[in-house]
């Protein structure tokens, strides 16, 4: 592939990832439930204080859709695409299997491999990082948005998650 395919191939990633995922944000604000809906949401997930949640959520997906879209920054919308899909998955998608028709992890791994893919490949020449003439490509910046993305999902559950206990579920220290 020469150099003006790789640039085509990252327009075209950027083109449909970016508003793809501004649209989600973008509902999470404006849709039927608007933040309301969402922070309800949020609380039944058990993500803590879900209103926070919420709105960092939908900041988050409408900042890294722009940037993914534009094509600035580098790696760093890619990694926030990683961290929001990161969260979903280890959420809302868990124990529900694969397919996404189920619930499952389908959607948002999918979406968060291409991210890592389009850091991997650099936003290209039709870009605003190409137009500032910077080029982030290859293994350190998907490394950089995996490992960012995945270590600040991990960072957020680990202080905010705190899904309720099922009735059907007896705590470890009952049940020894």
């Amino acid at each position: 592939m020469t150099v003006h395919g790789l640039d085509i191939a990252a327009l075209l990633l950027r083109a449909t990832l970016g508003p793809m995922l501004f649209a989600h944000g973008w509902n999470k604000v404006a849709g039927p439930g608007g933040l309301k809906g969402t922070t309800g949401w949020f609380e039944a997930l058990g993500l803590r204080p879900a209103a926070v949640h919420a709105r960092m959520a939908a900041g988050t997906e409408l900042a890294a859709g722009v940037g993914l879209a534009l094509g600035v920054a580098g790696p760093l919308p890619a990694a926030a695409t990683v961290g929001l899909m990161a969260v979903a998955a280890l959420t809302d998608h868990r124990g529900k299997g694969f397919f996404v028709f189920k619930g499952g992890w389908e959607y948002v791994g999918v979406v968060g491999g291409a991210a890592v893919a389009l850091a991997a490949l650099g936003n290209g020449r039709y870009s605003v990082d190409g137009l500032l003439g910077w080029e982030w490509t290859g293994g350190g910046p998907a490394l950089l948005a995996a490992g960012l993305g995945a270590g600040s999902a991990v960072a957020l559950l680990a202080a905010c998650y705190r899904p309720a206990e099922k009735p059907d579920e007896i705590p470890d220290e009952i049940s020894d």
